[in-house]
């Protein structure tokens, strides 16, 4: 199967949720035509892949049927991938995921680094794609619980390692395999700001690194007012600046609701690393 794209710049992963409560735009898109429109428009404003997801995972979100999730991100990767537009499948179900492959999807991102379903190391393994771990340590209704380290960063790395030991020791090619810190999966605003600040020792690791901070909970607190924190669609610039320097940091790709922002700061970060060329 292909490998994992690559540019001269840091990608941009457009986030489609097919879902009815995503903390962003939860049910905006969960009529299959409107999904399929807006995954054409994050692709004509730029982004280098979709990342199509039928749950929600979002702190303290409820699980959907499997079936359900299926239902909901088929269709709408088989339209996009049958006009050659590059798709990926945000779940943590092996068989959600092998159905999106058949359905013309070319990559795996499962939030929960293989842990949630113990078939995903081996159906990755056997569909060959690029496959995203990331860090995880409970579904989104009880993770908060687990939000505990005694050195966050090294903790992480040390817990992804082991994801991607697992995937090997399950089949999965090296070169298949990118890695995802897990900003706000059982992390505080604490701890997703160290992860951030420690881009750099995730890419010296070798594998590509995707960051995941669009519209987060933590640039909400960040951003907060005396009435509370910045709602999602209030933190565009916020993650935009995020993006800019995740990728001065190196990472391999950064996921954003609103792709031209990130891609305007990811070129920024290339000009500013090469000296103005683009």
């Amino acid at each position: 199967m292909g490998g994992i794209p690559r540019a001269d710049r840091t990608l941009v992963m457009g986030v489609l949720n097919v879902t009815a409560d995503s903390f962003s735009d939860g049910g905006r898109y969960l009529d299959v035509a409107d999904a399929i429109e807006h995954g054409r428009e994050l692709w004509r404003q730029g982004a280098d892949i979709i990342d199509v997801g039928g749950e929600s995972t979002r702190p303290g979100a409820e699980r959907v049927k499997p079936h359900v999730e299926t239902d909901r991100v088929v269709p709408v990767i088989a339209a996009l991938a049958a006009e050659g537009i590059l798709t990926s499948i945000d779940t943590t179900r092996a068989a959600v995921a092998r159905a999106a492959v058949d359905a013309g999807c070319a990559i795996i991102n499962d939030v929960s680094g293989g842990l949630a379903d113990p078939r995903m190391n081996s159906t990755a393994a056997e569909l060959d794609v690029p496959y995203i771990l990331m860090h995880w340590r409970a579904h989104s209704k009880h993770m908060q619980d687990f939000a505990s380290y005694d050195d966050v960063v090294d903790d992480v790395l040390v817990e992804l390692e082991q994801r991607v030991n697992a995937a090997l020791d399950a089949g999965v090619r090296r070169e298949q395999l990118i890695i995802d810190p897990g900003l706000g999966f059982a992390k505080t605003a604490a701890h997703n700001w160290a992860l951030l600040q420690a881009t750099a020792r995730f890419v010296e690791t070798g594998f590509p690194v995707l960051i995941a901070a669009s519209r987060k909970n933590f640039l909400g607190l960040l951003l907060a007012d005396e009435t509370g924190p910045r709602p999602p669609d209030g933190r565009e610039d916020a993650t935009a600046a995020i993006s800019t320097l995740a990728a001065f940091a190196g990472a391999w790709a950064v996921r954003a609701h609103a792709v031209r922002a990130s891609l305007d700061a990811v070129t920024v970060a290339r000009a500013w690393r090469n000296g103005g060329d683009r």
